[in-house]
């Protein structure tokens, strides 16, 4: 169990120290009055988990000092002092710390740096821009629909002239010949009916009296 959370903790350190960033102070020429360290350090973005890096001559030192030993330069009362080089700082909580040389002379010219650490290094969300506003289309009147003109009344016709009847002639009426009628069929087909039945008697008699 505990080789475990050693492991964890381990594992977190690596972590935080590939997201930390090392500042040289000073730059390429270190912690010297040639690098104006002080200029130096308005240029930089320091935040959580960065490292403060001097490496300095035995001639210097680096002395931890308040805001106001460090605008008047007093080496007096130092909160932290430090005479090896190289030097490493952590940067472990947000907030402004002051370095200062407390070799004399060295503060007044530009030995000092002012570290204003932030909490992160993610920059501020910018607010969504507001959508457009799109200004309303105007409203569409619909075509007036013309009267069509009212048709003139067309003049009146002429009267259709009307056919007066044709006079009836005053000469005697002929009367058509009467024919007599035809004969009813149905008496022709009763005499042939007649005449068969008694054809088709006499030859079955025939066939009777032959056998």
């Amino acid at each position: 169990m505990l080789r475990t959370q050693m492991s964890f903790a381990v594992i977190a350190l690596l972590i935080q120290l590939s997201r930390a960033a090392n500042h040289t102070v000073g730059g390429s020429s270190g912690w010297d009055t040639s690098s104006n360290p002080e200029a130096w350090a308005s240029a930089q973005t320091f935040v959580v988990g960065d490292n403060l890096f001097f490496q300095f001559t035995p001639n210097h030192d680096v002395l931890e000092v308040s805001k106001a030993d460090y605008d008047t330069c007093s080496t007096s009362n130092p909160t932290q002092t430090y005479s090896s080089s190289p030097l490493v700082i952590p940067l472990s909580s947000p907030g402004k710390r002051c370095f200062i040389c407390g070799t004399a002379g060295h503060c007044g010219q530009g030995m000092k740096i002012e570290v204003d650490t932030l909490a992160s290094s993610s920059p501020p969300s910018a607010s969504p821009a507001p959508p457009p506003t799109s200004s309303p289309a105007p409203p569409v009147t619909p075509p007036s629909s013309s009267t069509p003109p009212e048709a003139s009344p067309s003049p009146n016709s002429a009267p259709t002239p009307t056919s007066s009847p044709a006079p009836s002639s005053n000469g005697p009426s002929v009367e058509s010949p009467t024919s007599s009628p035809p004969p009813s069929p149905s008496s022709a087909y009763k005499g042939s009916f007649k005449a068969s039945l008694v054809m088709g008697f006499g030859f079955i008699m025939t066939i009777l009296l032959a056998l």
